[in-house]
């Protein structure tokens, strides 16, 4: 069997364009945010995570633009060697103080800053311990670990009392770190923290909390997941990336200094990476300054959220529901139905994000949907019409 025999037999996405319903890999043309320009025209996006509205920010841009110009393009070097600039030191300073935390790190990517956690911390004879549903990067953190000796178990998405009976079998004297999405990138849930640290805490294990989709929108002023439930000095270690909240690229973990320490000097996914460029640095910089500045911003994507979840509900829809977060998933529950859904909702001048199978279980087919600060009432308004429209068209409501 030659190692490209797969590639050849990968038929799906082709047979899927062929219809007509391909959802996915769909160029940008324009972006001020609550719309963009595709295949040249307007259309309302409702599929991002720019929370808070700021990848279109004169502010933003600006320090982006005088980044480069004072110090080009790119940093030429790893953090370890070349590639630290003043900026990064000011800005991993910025976000200890405001996740409340000794020291900060700054990664190159979100995604790759779970790898550049997990197993370095996670090595042989300890165990990580993770929920089923995390994010893919963190599941690549665990494959490492994992891959580096380490043991890994996995408990029931957001179940507490099987993390509890996962936990509870494993040696009370082994080092443990339990690992969960803040707020899960598909359902928008958030982890019942409580009970997560009251675990932690029973069977001597460290917490580690990927705030991705939970930092600038939950907690008080946007400062994540631990904030949200006052548990700030619970968590030992929050995660996230620039790529949402911060407008930018990049990533970041915040703990305690001698922790963060370790990492700079043991991380392969820091050492031997080129460090973030100055463009991305700058840009979230000026973001996390219009965030502390504007928490009105919060309080009107959480009003943004609010309404279309109601407005779905109202409807008739099946969706995920009972959190705070800026994610809003409608359940179709048919793979084709999806997509199929996701094209006319396309045509009719509004993106979402189609989640099929394999993404999702069977029967949980789904459009998420997604919401920023600077979505207005006639870009939601505009959304929910169109989907009811569809949705009786279709027969996913009445």
């Amino acid at each position: 069997m030659d190692l490209f025999d797969k590639c050849s037999a990968f038929t799906l996405a082709d047979e899927v364009k062929a219809k007509g319903v391909y959802p996915y890999f769909r160029p940008i043309q324009a972006n001020e945010g609550p719309v963009v320009r595709m295949e040249g025209r307007d259309v309302i996006m409702a599929g991002s995570n720019n929370y808070l509205g700021l990848t279109a920010h004169p502010k933003v841009k600006e320090a982006a633009q005088k980044a480069v110009e004072k110090y080009g393009t790119g940093c030429s070097g790893s953090r370890y060697l070349t590639g630290t600039l003043d900026l990064h030191v000011e800005l991993e300073a910025r976000l200890a103080k405001f996740i409340g935390s000794e020291d900060c790190l700054l990664y190159s990517t979100g995604y790759q800053t779970a790898q550049g956690i997990i197993p370095t911390l996670v090595q042989r004879g300890d165990y990580v311990v993770s929920d089923k549903d995390n994010h893919a990067c963190i599941v690549a953190g665990n494959m490492m670990a994992v891959g580096m000796t380490a043991d890994m178990v996995r408990y029931k998405h957001n179940d507490m009392k099987h993390l509890e009976a996962v936990v509870s079998k494993l040696p009370l004297d082994a080092a443990k770190l339990i690992v969960s999405d803040g707020v899960f990138s598909t359902s928008g849930e958030i982890v019942d923290l409580p009970e997560l640290a009251r675990v932690a805490k029973k069977y001597n294990a460290r917490i580690l909390v990927d705030d991705a989709h939970a930092t600038g929108v939950i907690g008080k002023g946007g400062r994540g997941t631990a904030s949200h439930f006052n548990l700030e000095k619970e968590v030992d270690l929050t995660m996230g990336t620039f790529s949402k909240t911060f407008a930018s690229l990049g990533g970041f973990v915040c703990g305690k200094r001698s922790v963060i320490n370790y990492l700079k000097h043991h991380a392969p996914a820091l050492i031997f990476s080129a460090s973030p460029t100055p463009a991305s640095v700058a840009a979230a910089l000026a973001a996390l300054n219009i965030l502390e500045a504007e928490p009105e911003r919060i309080a009107r994507l959480h009003n943004n959220a609010m309404k279309m979840r109601e407005g779905f509900r109202s409807m008739g829809f099946r969706i995920i529901d009972g959190h705070e977060s800026a994610i809003v998933p409608v359940i179709i529950g048919d793979t084709d139905k999806t997509l199929i859904f996701w094209r006319e909702l396309y045509d009719a001048g509004v993106f979402v994000n189609a989640f099929v199978r394999p993404g999702v279980p069977p029967g949980m087919e789904m459009l998420r949907t997604s919401y920023m600060a600077t979505h207005e009432d006639k870009h939601l308004d505009k959304i929910l019409e169109i989907f009811e429209v569809i949705a009786k068209k279709l027969g996913v409501i009445n």
